[in-house]
């Protein structure tokens, strides 16, 4: 058996330089722990500012994972209007997901989006996001708690699509914490599930010759389930066929326990 493993990108979150403080990188461990346990070799990508390296860290990919962040994408680069809700994550961040998720697409490597990661490829893609959903979906359920960080709901998912390969029958429960999300889905993606008050809670590609993958929600947290996790799976199993690897994820072994 061959000692390889599909290499995936990951991107981490940045805090600029305060009085007193170091600029700082750093990455939820989830990350690259699920990675590991799907049988991927991970990356830890820094917002790089040379596009001539970005492009050569993903030459050495088989696939990428754009992270989520507790802050949110800035809504007047869509051109929308600032809200109060809003707290925007640090330019340098969102540069660089920006142009590393566009090259990404040019190159067609397989490609997951977590949480604000998700919103962002759509975005770029042509789609357009909720900047607030209490204010601008009044019945939607609360996507979002303030003191309750493990808030979860259920999802509708649509039959025949990859996540309902990887879910199969039965109800799911996801974590959830967000107040943006996805509103207009952008051309090269179909819904693949929601909320029961109808907020997307993934999409993923129509193409046949590119994985990728968005999804409101955090497998790789804490609060995950077993179920979740194949989420990753999927994506190193994508990453192995574009490097010709065959993929022995930990997880076939030893599952982490539901939450």
């Amino acid at each position: 058996m061959s000692s390889a493993k599909p290499t995936i990108g990951i991107t981490g979150d940045y805090r600029p330089e305060r009085q007193n403080a170091e600029a700082l990188s750093w990455f939820n461990a989830g990350y690259y722990e699920s990675v590991l346990d799907a049988g991927g070799l991970p990356f830890l990508i820094p917002p790089m500012d040379s596009d001539k390296d970005v492009r050569l860290a993903l030459e050495h990919l088989g696939g990428l994972v754009i992270a989520g962040s507790h802050l949110d994408l800035d809504p007047v680069r869509m051109g929308l209007h600032p809200h109060p809700s809003v707290r925007c994550m640090p330019r340098r961040r969102e540069d660089f997901d920006r142009r590393i998720v566009k090259m990404a697409i040019d190159m067609k490597l397989p490609l997951l989006g977590i949480g604000s990661g998700m919103q962002l490829i759509n975005v770029l893609c042509g789609g357009s996001l909720y900047v607030d959903i209490p204010e601008e979906v009044p019945r939607a359920l609360h996507h979002r708690d303030a003191v309750e960080n493990d808030l979860r709901h259920v999802l509708e998912i649509v039959p025949e699509t990859m996540l309902d390969r990887i879910y199969g029958p039965g109800e799911v429960r996801v974590n959830s914490h967000h107040h943006m999300a996805v509103k207009e889905l952008a051309r090269p993606f179909r819904v693949c599930a929601t909320c029961p008050d109808g907020i997307i809670e993934a999409y993923e590609t129509t193409s046949d010759d590119w994985y990728c993958m968005g999804v409101q929600w955090h497998p790789e947290n804490r609060t995950a389930s077993d179920l979740d996790v194949q989420i990753i799976e999927s994506l190193v199993d994508a990453a192995g066929r574009r490097q010709n690897i065959t993929v022995v994820p930990m997880s076939a072994y030893m599952r982490r326990a539901a939450a």
